[in-house]
């Protein structure tokens, strides 16, 4: 049952997330909850999704937009995060790639 304005557990969604500090910079990785350990292949080169480069913690979307606003450096990658980031001014439709059907995109800061 759904409840107008909630979600329903099935229809919440989750993402991989990890930050590194940096010197000067905060860089956030985050991709799709279901893309993590997956490979995506662009022409000869594999894209592997690791859980040691974006496993760092499962995040919801409001703690996603949260580490969005706060990174300098942002790595998204998944067709939800990226909706996310789109709908919220942190990139572009422009500056998104396609990897084999998979978005990716990624954004930096300049304060």
């Amino acid at each position: 049952m759904k409840l107008a304005g909630r979600r329903t557990l099935s229809e919440v969604k989750m993402f991989w997330a990890k930050v590194f500090q940096t010197k000067n910079d905060l860089l956030l990785a985050v991709c799709d909850e279901d893309l993590i350990e997956k490979e995506i292949r662009l022409k000869t080169h594999k894209v592997k999704i690791s859980r040691n480069f974006y496993g760092g913690m499962l995040i919801s979307e409001k703690i996603a937009l949260i580490l969005m606003k706060k990174a300098t450096i942002g790595n998204l990658i998944g067709k939800e995060i990226i909706k996310i980031a789109v709908e919220n001014g942190f990139i572009a439709d422009e500056n998104i790639i396609l990897i084999n059907g998979t978005p990716h995109a990624q954004y930096v800061k300049i304060i």
